[in-house]
């Protein structure tokens, strides 16, 4: 769930009876649980607006997946979902910014590994 006092992304363990509540972008998230640390996730599947051949996206502007993506393993696989095939170059990547390894479309899988 998103921590809006340090802008992060806190990550919980999900079972069918975990309470979620809605966040103020109508997002439902877990209310209480276990908090996951970063390094135990072996693939985060990770919403965009865009991305592009190269694994960088566009997310919502906010970059809580940036800096949740930099606290996980090297070998956590960052899976991006994307309703649309990839722009050819995001020309204005940062160094913070964290490539997919791969990205799902409706029509294909992109891998960037």
């Amino acid at each position: 769930r998103v921590n809006l006092s340090n802008g992060e992304l806190e990550n919980y363990l999900y079972h069918a009876e975990t309470p979620l509540i809605e966040n103020q972008w109508g997002i439902r998230e877990p209310e209480s649980g276990n908090v996951i640390d970063p390094a135990e996730i072996d693939i985060v599947i990770v919403p965009l607006v865009c991305f592009d051949e190269s694994g960088h996206r566009v997310g919502y502007g906010k970059g809580f997946y940036d800096k949740l993506l930099s606290r996980c393993r090297p070998d956590c696989h960052k899976v991006g979902l994307s309703f649309f095939p990839p722009v050819l170059e995001i020309a204005d990547t940062a160094v913070h910014d964290v490539r997919l390894d791969a990205c799902i479309t409706p029509e294909r899988t992109f891998s960037f590994v």
